[in-house]
């Protein structure tokens, strides 16, 4: 059987390095773009079996040397996001253009499938140029290429992520945690290795022209997140609705940061459910169950943000039985 060529952009995330650990193993070979390869490298090359992966360094997205990369490949697999605009960068051109030109080069090359990741619940929040962004991506998508696979997971977490990480950290060292609209918006969260083996499924199987929500096994509402992972970290924080105007000067105060832990355009999301739509197929519906519960996994990394460490002694105030 011959080997299929896998293009890869967006490798160096969380999700990027366990699907090219996931792919290697199973007899495909990797072409993974990165802006800086020297960086990128000795984290990649460590993921994939001997002989499986190519690094190849694009400084910017020039249509000549990306068509060169796409005509040799069978399968063109795209993680690029970003969660926050900068002066170099946009969502437009992260979430809108890139994905507009490589659907329409992968349609001029007849490549047997574009699986391209996007989210869950932005159909419902328009006004995040975020979300307006990463949909109309998919709109470009779907026009340009028949074949494709759009892949809408609600949060992604694990040990690597920015999302229960940074709430760790923040809650190891705040004495408060505001809720933003209440703690009420719910999310589905599904572990990156649940995420992989969709990934995998989608691109080693027969599915073609699809869009596949991807949820975990639980719905859980902020406050209950927020709640998981100070029990996680044995840690008592005082939770309080934080009022609106509040919450805007909060984000426009936090967006200043190089890294910004919150933004007006989040603020915008967190209004709005991350949860299946019924609008299409979620992975159970397609037989893939994702079974690893949100507490159980945080507990196997979150020992980092206790203050004994791994060693720390049960508090009789988290005892569960």
């Amino acid at each position: 059987m011959k080997q299929k060529e896998i293009l890869l952009f967006g490798a160096t995330g969380q999700i990027g390095r366990n699907l090219i650990r996931k792919l290697s193993k199973n007899n495909y070979k990797i072409t993974a773009v990165t802006r800086n390869i020297h960086r990128a490298g000795y984290i990649l090359k460590t993921q994939a079996n001997p002989g499986y992966l190519t690094l190849v360094e694009l400084k910017n997205f020039h249509s000549e040397k990306i068509e060169q990369l796409i005509e040799r490949c069978s399968i063109c697999v795209n993680l690029i996001g970003i969660l926050y605009e900068s002066k170099k960068i946009s969502f437009k051109t992260i979430h809108t253009d890139l994905p507009n030109m490589l659907s329409n080069i992968a349609n001029k090359y007849k490549i047997e499938k574009f699986v391209h990741l996007s989210s869950l619940g932005i159909e419902n929040s328009l006004d995040s140029k975020y979300a307006a962004s990463k949909l109309e991506g998919e709109i470009k998508i779907k026009k340009n290429f028949k074949n494709s696979i759009i892949v809408k997971p609600s949060i992604v977490y694990s040990v690597d992520d920015n999302f229960t990480t940074n709430f760790m950290t923040l809650l190891s060292r705040l004495p408060i945690m505001p809720l933003y609209y209440g703690g009420k918006t719910k999310f589905a969260p599904i572990h990156v290795l649940d995420l992989v083996e969709i990934l995998y499924s989608l691109i080693d199987g027969e599915n073609k022209n699809m869009t596949l929500e991807c949820v975990g096994p639980e719905e859980l509402s902020f406050k209950e997140i927020i709640s998981n992972i100070l029990f996680s970290i044995k840690k008592k924080r005082l939770m309080f609705p934080l009022p609106m105007p509040l919450a805007i000067i909060s984000a426009k105060i936090l967006q200043l940061f190089p890294k910004p832990l919150l933004t007006e355009d989040q603020l915008k999301l967190l209004k709005y459910d991350n949860i299946k739509s019924g609008k299409y197929k979620t992975n159970f519906d397609i037989g893939i169950k994702t079974n690893r519960l949100f507490r159980d996994e945080i507990e196997k990394y979150s020992f980092n943000w206790r203050d004994g460490g791994q060693y720390t002694k049960e508090s009789k105030i988290f005892k569960t039985k």
